[in-house]
């Protein structure tokens, strides 16, 4: 235990303190004033990254887009109860982020939503809440959180099958794992006799498998017209971080994680 509160202290330190400055040795070159803000971020390893982004685009190809592809031939409202429950389960690692980026308007509907849709909506299969007027918000993460505290990005980089991640996302990651997420302590930590560790890595490949299948034609799009698919990524990754720790509007390109009735309509 004492080594992992080291770590973690480090990864705090790191995360904080490494806020890079862009160059020309495979740092991303970022200015805070031309593009709309984004925090220079450095990637440290970019010869493994690389490395490490071929053997999941491979992965990708054998396994995840063909389970997308079947994924997709599912009935809209089996596809749309699916993604609502696991929109329900994300609420517990939400609403305690909203708490501790103040934002208790958002920790107050969340939590409202994930009673109503948990029990009216049978396990959240059902978005029952927005009938009542209460919509639903965007998710937030530890990632965001530190962000949203000052922390700076730190080295971007790939990890197999999980992809791209910083060292601040990485440390909100592991927060999950020491009770920072009631599905993972409900599953994995403690025998409840309910639900076992399958759950919680089945819920977790099921929502990689709906988010990929939400983008087919998005990443298609991008390999097709990307010179360096791997800087693409890298870029949009990034963008898309930030403008949730800033909380802008926007959804990145081939980060769609709408609907699926608004996801069929386009």
């Amino acid at each position: 235990m004492g080594s992992l509160k080291s770590a973690l202290i480090l990864l705090v330190f790191l995360s904080i303190s490494n806020f890079a400055i862009a160059g020309d040795d495979g740092k991303i070159q970022i200015n805070e004033k031309k593009n709309n803000g984004y925090i220079e971020t450095s990637d440290c390893f970019e010869k493994v990254n690389r490395g490490i982004f071929g053997f999941n685009q491979v992965l990708d190809k054998v396994i995840f887009k063909p389970l997308a592809k079947g994924y997709r031939m599912f009935p809209q409202p089996i596809r749309s109860g699916t993604s609502n429950a696991l929109t329900n389960l994300g609420s517990v690692v939400t609403i305690p982020n909203n708490i501790l980026q103040g934002q208790f308007k958002n920790a107050g509907v969340n939590s409202a939503r994930f009673v109503i849709n948990s029990t009216l909506g049978i396990a959240g299969i059902f978005d029952v809440a927005s009938y009542y007027g209460l919509k639903k918000r965007d998710m937030e993460d530890y990632g965001q959180t530190l962000g949203v505290w000052g922390a700076g990005p730190g080295c971007y980089f790939v990890l197999p099958v999980l992809g791209p991640t910083t060292v601040r996302d990485a440390l909100g990651s592991v927060v999950n794992l020491i009770g920072g997420d009631a599905w993972y302590n409900v599953t994995v930590v403690n025998d409840t006799h309910y639900f076992s560790e399958t759950d919680y890595y089945a819920s977790k490949l099921l929502d990689g498998i709906d988010f990929r299948a939400k983008n087919l034609e998005s990443f298609d799009s991008l390999e097709n017209s990307s010179v360096d698919l791997y800087a693409s990524v890298r870029s949009l990754y990034l963008q898309d971080r930030y403008r949730k720790v800033r909380n802008i509007d926007k959804t990145t390109e081939t980060l769609s994680d709408d609907d699926w009735e608004e996801v069929d309509n386009q």
